[in-house]
């Protein structure tokens, strides 16, 4: 027992007293106590007790079965669900991530020996203070990750603990305990019976967390050859080009290191050179050259988006920022608003981003080039936003409709002269006026009856 404080939400505390009032234990447990002493917000509070899930439900008004068949009720305190779990002993695990049957128990320590690692199984209540068997307190001390008992008993029980551990030390700046690490390493390929989705959410929490670089520790370990392949060979492809210092797969987790921590921009670094390896060839003199691998990384984000299961938005966005991120343009207002049209408004800010970061992971060749192209672009960019310039067909002063009212047929012939339009205003904006437009349109649409006739 440690004599270490929480401040306990007042519906949990009210929940834990109602079931301590009639005769059972129960506690705060697992992630919620580990965020309280480390002093971040938990997400969510679990409760774990030694009523069985019958006799916990006798005690609420309002519960509802979440996983009633492993010991868990939802109890309803106002708009709030809070997960209550009888103390339990997880039978054998047959598929690496779920128990074949589970044990109630009263016992809260057979509880806690279940649980992956020492900082999650901590359990804490008022009247008993923190409850800390297995060290846990002692290893967020020492900022570490340690497999609570046998390290290889508990990924057997469940491979994504593997994944876990890695996410883990990158939210937290831990280092992981060797015995753990050693384990992690041989059992990586238990990996391959685990979801996508459950995978997919562990590798977002990793590479949004403030150590993105953890990915390097996963492919040391084996682990992404399970279910991201595609990054073991970006590891083991040289860029021999004046304009790098790493390799390929280096350069990506420093381009991630650079750019801020959002799901898609950094989704974005991470596959945004996952093509070179198959468009790598070498010159005469040694010099390394990735033609057109914008395009086959596009291709291969697209694949491993896919087979991750990640949601469409983030499929559509990522992809195309991959497409485009190696996209250069002098700095010339007439070619940033012909970017904005290219990339797309909604995500030229996020393209600039991109650059910058993929940028700062290449060698100081040219860099200061580089940036100050980069400045002078966001600077046009403010200035074409502040003036709400056109770069799309919605910007138009003219439509479809006005070009049927002047005439034109309606078909293609609309849409090719709107395009035509636009790429005029994209190079002088002053001509973005309904009269000029129109005006424009009736040459363009005169010319084109001429050569028919």
């Amino acid at each position: 027992m440690e004599n270490l404080r929480i401040e306990l939400p007042e519906r949990v505390d009210r929940i834990i007293t109602i079931l301590q009032n009639h005769g059972y234990e129960a506690y705060a447990v697992g992630g919620c106590v580990r965020d309280s002493v480390l002093g971040r917000e938990p997400e969510d509070w679990d409760i774990t007790t030694s009523a069985t899930p019958q006799e916990t439900k006798a005690l609420f008004r309002k519960t509802f079965d979440t996983g009633i068949e492993h010991g868990t009720v939802t109890v309803l305190m106002g708009e709030e669900g809070f997960e209550v779990t009888t103390y339990r002993i997880d039978g054998e695990y047959e598929d690496s991530r779920h128990p074949k049957e589970v044990t109630f128990t009263r016992n809260l320590r057979e509880d806690l020996l279940r649980r992956d690692f020492t900082i999650n199984a901590m359990a804490y209540n008022k009247k008993d203070g923190l409850v800390d068997i297995f060290g846990g307190i002692r290893d967020i001390r020492t900022q570490v990750i340690r497999c609570v008992g046998d390290a290889k008993e508990r990924f057997l029980e469940d491979a994504l603990r593997i994944l876990r551990g890695l996410r883990f030390a990158a939210q937290l700046g831990f280092c992981i305990e060797e015995e753990t690490r050693q384990a992690m390493g041989e059992l990586a390929s238990t990996l391959g019976k685990i979801s996508a989705e459950r995978i997919q959410a562990e590798l977002v929490k990793m590479v949004v967390s403030d150590r993105p670089e953890l990915l390097r520790d996963a492919y040391e370990l084996g682990i992404t050859r399970v279910f991201l392949p595609e990054f073991d060979r970006i590891m083991v492809t040289g860029q021999e080009t004046p304009h790098h210092m790493y390799s390929v797969g280096e350069h990506t987790i420093h381009a991630m290191k650079n750019i801020r921590a959002d799901k898609v921009l950094r989704m974005t670094m991470l596959l945004h050179d996952m093509g070179k390896p198959e468009r790598k060839t070498v010159d005469g003199e040694g010099v390394a050259h990735f033609k057109r691998h914008a395009e086959e990384s596009q291709a291969i984000a697209k694949n491993v988006l896919k087979r991750l299961k990640f949601d469409n938005d983030t499929l559509n966005k990522v992809t195309r920022l991959v497409s485009c991120h190696d996209y250069r343009m002098p700095a010339e207002a007439k070619n940033v608003r012909r970017g904005m049209n290219k990339i797309g408004e909604d995500l030229f800010p996020y393209y600039m981003e991109v650059r910058r970061a993929d940028v700062l992971a290449q060698s100081m060749y040219r860099r200061e080039e580089k940036v100050k192209n980069l400045d002078e672009i966001e600077a046009l960019y403010r200035e074409i936003t502040r003036k709400k310039q056109c770069v799309s067909l919605k910007e138009l002063a003219v439509s479809g409709k006005d070009l049927i009212a002047l005439g034109m047929k309606p078909g293609k012939g609309i849409g090719a002269c709107l395009d035509s339009l636009l790429e005029q205003v994209i190079e002088e904006p002053a001509w973005n006026e309904r009269g000029k437009l129109l005006e424009l349109a009736s040459v363009m649409n005169n010319e084109e009856n001429g050569q028919r006739a």
